[in-house]
């Protein structure tokens, strides 16, 4: 008999990642082109959203999106396979993200209409697009460090640890932010 297929872990997820992707970007750091394409193609759909959900604006989270490999593709030569390659380009996407928001210094829209298609594509398999696009409103409404550490939290499934570790803040940082985005989000439901 067959054994049933189980979806792995975030953690797994990377464990499985971290063979391929390595492979891929140790041949990426010797300058081979087609496996940093491949890098991207495998990788451009989460760094996209990770962007989106934090700058909260389409054209903002292609162009991160695209200044995200663009700065990995330049660093490639510091990545040391220490952690998973996701983890590694997660941390540069989200930093990506952050200075743009630093440099903009601009009032967030929440996320558009327009984004449905998008979020309809991640959402998970039990809820409803239009439960998961309301969710994606509010959580767009978050300060953008509560935002941030909540979205690789509670969407992403990072640990404290790993958040920590990508954003530079500490984990007991990490875990106020969650904290308070889960308050604000649930007052913001209340109303």
């Amino acid at each position: 008999m067959e054994a049933a297929s189980v979806p792995l872990s975030p953690s797994e997820t990377q464990a499985v990642d971290h063979g391929d992707s390595a492979s891929l970007a140790a041949r990426a750091q010797d300058g081979d082109m087609a496996a940093f394409e491949q890098l991207y193609r495998r990788h451009a759909g989460r760094v996209y959203a990770v962007c989106l959900r934090i700058v909260a604006d389409r054209g903002a989270a292609e162009e991160c999106t695209q200044d995200a490999f663009v700065r990995a593709w330049n660093a490639l030569g510091k990545f040391r396979s220490e952690s998973s390659f996701t983890t590694w380009l997660t941390r540069i996407a989200i930093n990506t993200a952050l200075q743009r928001l630093k440099l903009e210094r601009r009032h967030l829209r929440p996320v558009q209409p327009g984004d449905a298609e998008f979020m309809e594509s991640h959402a998970a398999p039990d809820e409803a697009p239009e439960v998961d696009m309301d969710m994606e409103k509010l959580i767009a409404t978050l300060p953008p460090a509560a935002r941030t550490v909540f979205v690789l939290h509670a969407v992403e499934g990072y640990s404290h640890e790993e958040i920590a570790g990508m954003t530079g803040i500490a984990e007991g940082t990490c875990k106020a932010h969650v904290h308070r985005a889960r308050q604000l989000l649930q007052a913001r439901l209340q109303t």
